[in-house]
């Protein structure tokens, strides 16, 4: 009769990523195969217009019917989505995105330490116990010189 409490998920954050990534491929790929499915039907209902209820019967550009143009241009976009989810995504998907921002992170932590090691260099902190005694520039200022000189 208690209120049972909410555990927190046993899944840690590597194996929730992959899950989902997983599910977004699952859903791209039925995607694609509902295209393909509706593609099917939509190419027999244009044959069907055309050959059954003679719609667009003398349209007939570069001497091939209307519903060819129409079946080949459905065809090549369902191309494109095959592309996009077999070639494009597997090599410009989520992980590949990890991967370049991972080495354009090692290479701004690369620069950040060189420029590091050049100002520990050039401006060096006072170790332990020693008093801070400020750079000094390498010629005296003279009071009396004219300023713009």
């Amino acid at each position: 009769m208690g209120v049972e409490k909410y555990s927190s998920s046993k899944i840690d954050p590597e194996q929730r990523m992959l899950i989902e990534r997983a599910q977004m491929r699952a859903r791209q790929k039925r995607r694609l195969y509902q295209h393909f499915i509706v593609f099917l039907l939509g190419s027999v209902v244009l044959i069907l217009l055309n050959v059954i209820f003679e719609i667009g019967r003398d349209i007939n550009p570069f001497g091939i019917d209307w519903f060819v143009w129409a079946i080949i241009f459905w065809a090549l976009l369902l191309l494109i989505h095959v592309f996009n989810v077999f070639v494009t995504n597997k090599f410009f998907g989520k992980d590949w995105e990890n991967e370049q921002v991972d080495r354009l992170v090692a290479k701004q932590q690369k620069r950040i330490a060189e420029l590091q090691k050049k100002v520990e260099k050039d401006y060096p902190l006072p170790k332990k116990g020693e008093p801070y005694i400020p750079p000094t520039t390498r010629k005296p200022i003279d009071p009396d010189a004219p300023i713009n000189s």
